[in-house]
């Protein structure tokens, strides 16, 4: 495949080329209550290509690998036609030849499983919560996705690799008379199948609080300080920050990109972000990225000061920061973009008892449950919380939303937890001036953190 793919891009009218061949497979099985409403397997196969010429950069994907060759001639031409129109000349930043393989070697492999196999362990899960009569309905599902690769580029990297990762998700809604509560669930988040075994106590738990929440009184409207359990500092760090970290983001946003200098304090001493895609048992983990650059660690935040940010080579030249291999595609379909790997906030030395202990009337919000930012304006759901009375934990409380600005809130974060956890449930969508791509290797880790203050949304 190494020799077929150079032939591609040889000796094309280019300051630069790369194209990237790869065989997915995917597998989908989707209960809705007592239905099986999905059941299927697919494989696709296809490759994308990339040229630079004259500081113009054209994309195509393809199908057939024998029309790869024809379409490259056309992707470097329309690459020099688009030059004469930018104001800027594209840039790449220098990245080192890399050479090798890098499989997936998952311990217990996924793919080993029949198809009626794991039909049967997403059914067994879903029979277990429509055990309990309050539940309404639910929606249990296996995902599975699996992609062999290869690239190669112009300047002489030729690399092999696969991703592969697999989960089971779901939602539970219970009801008492008008009133319906969801809770959701997940399991897996890695390329090894030992993840989806044995979780049957943990369910039942997760069945057990939704239906808490039937009897829970919604959260009092009003500014409060707030514990955020891991799963939703994950989600907040994620999306109220992360999409802010990623270069092409902001590249073309002269505001943002003046307040997200680097050096610029963003919180207090004790707030360190990172994005570790080493984390390989972790859904965003990776050895290397679609550009063909080695994938490495990045310090976003360090003490609460803007460190660095997740680049591809365009935006790296032009901002003149290192590169950190966060350039990935969802499928042949798309051209790469920034993406978060596995971000995190860095574990601190603040216990849950001591945060708890510190807040005379607030709130302990617990799970993540959908949320959307608009620049530095974010607003998040929680499945579930908990009012805290003079340091003690009370009463348990739903319909729980979350808002603030982002910056202010960052200032906010006055303790850090000793206990980093990491969502199972991996995932991001974005589009990057293009088609939204909807990428499963996308992980998020925290500990629980508390902030000072914040909007919660419900009754007054």
């Amino acid at each position: 495949m190494e020799e077929a793919l150079t032939q591609v891009i040889a000796g094309l009218a280019a300051d630069y080329a790369d194209v990237r061949y790869e065989e997915n497979e995917k597998t989908l099985i989707r209960y809705e209550g007592k239905v099986l409403r999905e059941v299927s397997a697919a494989s696709t196969r296809g490759g994308h290509l990339r040229a630079y010429a004259s500081g113009g950069k054209a994309i195509a994907s393809f199908s057939r690998l024998e029309d790869a060759r024809s379409l490259a001639q056309t992707t470097s031409a329309s690459a020099r036609l688009a030059a004469g129109h930018r104001d800027r000349p594209l840039r790449l930043a220098t990245a080192p030849v890399e050479r090798g393989s890098f499989p997936a070697s998952p311990k217990n492999d996924p793919r080993r499983l029949s198809l009626r196999e794991k039909q049967g362990l997403v059914e067994h899960y879903n029979s277990l919560v429509l055990q309990e009569p309050r539940v309404a309905t639910t929606i249990a599902q296996y995902d599975e996705f699996y992609s062999h690769r290869h690239f190669t580029n112009s300047e002489g990297t030729a690399v092999e690799y696969e991703l592969l990762i697999v989960n089971i998700t779901g939602s539970i809604a219970v009801k008492k008379k008008d009133l319906v509560q969801r809770v959701r669930f997940a399991y897996g988040g890695n390329d090894d199948l030992a993840r989806l075994l044995d979780r049957d106590d943990e369910l039942r738990e997760r069945v057990a609080r939704a239906c808490e929440l039937l009897e829970a009184e919604p959260v009092k409207a009003g500014l409060f300080p707030v514990i955020l359990d891991p799963d939703e500092a994950g989600v907040f760090i994620h999306e109220a920050f992360g999409h802010l970290s990623e270069a092409d983001g902001i590249q073309n946003n002269p505001s943002f990109r003046a307040r997200l200098e680097l050096g610029t304090p963003l919180g207090r001493p004790i707030l360190s972000v990172s994005d570790d895609p080493a984390l390989l048992d972790r859904p965003g983990g990776c050895v290397i990225d679609d550009e063909g650059v080695r994938a490495r660690k990045t310090r976003l935040v360090t003490n609460g000061i803007l460190a660095g940010r997740l680049h591809s080579r365009e935006t790296a030249a032009e901002f003149g920061e290192p590169l950190s291999g966060n350039m990935r595609a969802v499928d042949a379909r798309y051209t790469p973009i920034v993406r978060m790997s596995n971000i995190l906030i860095e574990p601190g030395s603040s216990t849950f008892a001591e945060m708890v202990a510190s807040i005379d009337d607030g709130y302990y919000l617990v799970g993540a449950k959908g949320g959307q930012t608009a620049g530095d304006q974010f607003s998040f759901g929680a499945m579930w919380g908990f009012r805290i009375r003079g340091g003690r934990l009370g009463r348990m409380v739903r319909d729980v939303n979350m808002s603030g600005e982002l910056f202010s809130t960052l200032r906010g974060i006055s303790m850090v937890g000793d206990d980093l956890h990491f969502a199972e449930s991996g995932g991001c969508g974005k589009g990057g001036g293009g088609p939204i791509q909807m990428n499963r290797k996308s992980g998020k880790g925290a500990p629980h953190i508390k902030i000072d203050r914040v909007t919660l949304g419900g009754t007054r």
